[in-house]
C-alpha cells in the first residue's frame, strides 16, 4: 500500500514538473540562439579590430558590461552569479577573436590562478610561472599577453617584490582583481591521522597562526614556495597537511579537515593585471603611481597637497626603501579616477613637477569585488 502511495505521489509530482521542464527547455533554446547570435556579432567586432590591430581585451568595456548587468538585474539570481555568467560569455566570445595567454604566479591551484579566471574568464590560456619575476619577464617578452601578480594582502600588507618590479618595467597596470582569501586545512585522507607537518606559504601560515595555535600547536609548521605546492606535497605524502584554497584542494584531490581557518574573516588579496595595454576610462577607475620626494623640508606634504587641492582622493599610500643605501624611499600612491580625468591629470602634472621621481603605473577599472 505504501509503495502504491509513493508511486502516486511521484506521478503527481512529474505531472506538475512536466510543463515547467518544457518551459525551461524552450527558454534554453532561446538562450542558445541568443548566445550564438552574440558570438557572431563578437566575430564581426574582431574583424573590425583586426583592420587597425586594436586589442582584443578591453578591460574598461568589460567592466562597464558587468556593472550594467548588476544595475539592470531584477533577480532572483544574485548580481555576483549573474556577473560570473556574463564574464564567461564575454570570455568565450573574446576567444573567437583571439585566445589570450595570461601568466600568473604558479603552480596551478593558487589564488593567483583564481584571480586570472576572475578577471578573464576561463576561455584563456594560462602560463604558470615559478616567481613574480618570471611573470614580469614572460609578459615583457610577449610570451604572455598579460600577467597577474599579487600587490597587497589586507592582513600581511604589500607584496614588496611586485612593487619593486613595477618601478622599472615598461608594462602598465590595466586591471585589478580582489580575491577573498579562504584557507582550508587539507590532507589526502581528509583527517589529521598520521600528519606530522603542516605546510603552506609563509603568508598563509601567518594568516592562520591563531587557529593553528589553538588546534594543532604541537604539529610542525613548514613554509614552502606556495600553497599549491603544499597541496601537491599533501597529495603525495599523507604525513603532510596543506593550507590552501578550495581550488587547490579540488585540483590535487584532497579532503578538507577544516574550511575557513584564516584568522581574519575579511582577509583579501589584491592582484594587478599587467601588460602593454593602456586602459581607457570605465567610469569607476583607479590610478596608481610611484614617486620619490626631494630632500627638502615639507616635500612629501607638497607632493600630496596637489591631490587635495584638485579634489582627488587618495586611497593608498605605501612606502618602500629605495635600496640604494641612502635611506631614501619610494612612495606608492593610488588615487580615485582615471588619468584622463581633468582633475586627476592636473593633480598629477603638479605632483610630477614637485617630485624627484615620478611614474604612472597605470589607470584601470576598480575591481568589481
Amino acid at each position: 500500500m505504501t509503495a502504491l502511495r509513493l508511486a502516486d505521489k511521484e506521478t503527481a509530482m512529474n505531472d506538475k514538473l512536466k510543463p515547467l521542464r518544457e518551459q525551461i527547455d524552450a527558454i534554453d533554446a532561446q538562450i542558445l540562439d541568443l548566445l550564438n547570435r552574440r558570438a557572431q556579432v563578437a566575430q564581426e567586432v574582431g574583424h573590425v579590430k583586426a583592420e587597425t590591430n586594436a586589442p582584443v581585451f578591453r578591460p574598461e568595456r568589460e567592466a562597464q558590461v558587468l556593472r550594467g548587468v548588476a544595475d539592470r538585474n531584477p533577480g532572483p539570481m544574485g548580481n555576483a552569479e549573474m556577473q560570473t555568467i556574463f564574464r564567461e560569455i564575454m570570455s568565450a566570445c573574446r576567444s573567437l577573436e583571439k585566445r589570450v595567454t595570461v601568466a600568473f604566479l604558479g603552480p596551478a591551484g593558487t589564488y593567483s590562478e583564481q584571480a586570472v579566471y576572475q578577471q578573464f574568464g576561463t576561455a584563456v590560456d594560462v602560463m604558470a610561472c615559478a616567481s613574480i619575476d618570471e611573470v614580469f619577464r614572460a609578459t615583457e617578452a610577449g610570451t604572455a599577453d598579460f600577467g597577474v601578480v599579487p600587490v597587497e594582502n589586507s592582513t600581511e600588507g604589500a607584496i614588496g617584490r611586485t612593487l619593486d618590479l613595477l618601478l622599472n618595467t615598461p608594462l602598465t597596470i590595466s586591471g585589478e582583481v580582489a580575491i577573498a582569501v579562504r584557507h582550508s586545512l587539507l590532507t589526502g585522507s581528509g583527517t589529521m591521522d598520521g600528519v606530522t607537518a603542516i605546510c603552506a606559504h609563509a603568508q598563509a601560515l601567518a594568516q592562520c597562526q591563531i587557529w593553528l595555535n589553538n588546534n594543532y600547536p604541537e604539529i610542525e609548521r613548514r613554509a614552502v614556495s606556495s600553497n599549491a605546492e603544499a597541496a601537491r606535497m599533501a597529495r603525495d605524502d599523507h604525513s603532510v597537511a596543506a593550507i590552501a584554497g578550495e581550488r587547490a584542494g579540488v585540483r590535487y584531490s584532497l579532503g578538507t579537515v577544516k574550511a575557513n581557518i584564516q584568522d581574519d574573516p575579511h582577509n583579501r588579496t589584491r592582484f594587478a593585471v599587467i601588460g602593454t595595454l593602456r586602459t581607457g576610462p570605465s567610469g569607476i577607475d583607479r590610478t596608481s603611481m610611484a614617486l620619490a620626494a626631494p630632500h627638502k623640508a615639507g616635500s612629501v606634504y607638497r607632493l600630496l597637497g596637489s591631490l587635495a587641492q584638485n579634489g582627488v582622493s587618495m586611497t593608498r599610500f605605501e612606502s618602500r626603501p629605495a635600496r640604494n643605501g641612502n635611506w631614501e624611499y619610494y612612495f606608492y600612491v593610488d588615487v580615485e579616477g582615471h588619468i584622463e580625468n581633468p582633475a586627476v591629470a592636473k593633480a598629477l602634472e603638479e605632483l610630477q613637477g614637485n617630485a624627484a621621481f615620478f611614474k604612472v603605473l597605470g589607470s584601470y577599472p576598480v575591481s568589481l569585488t
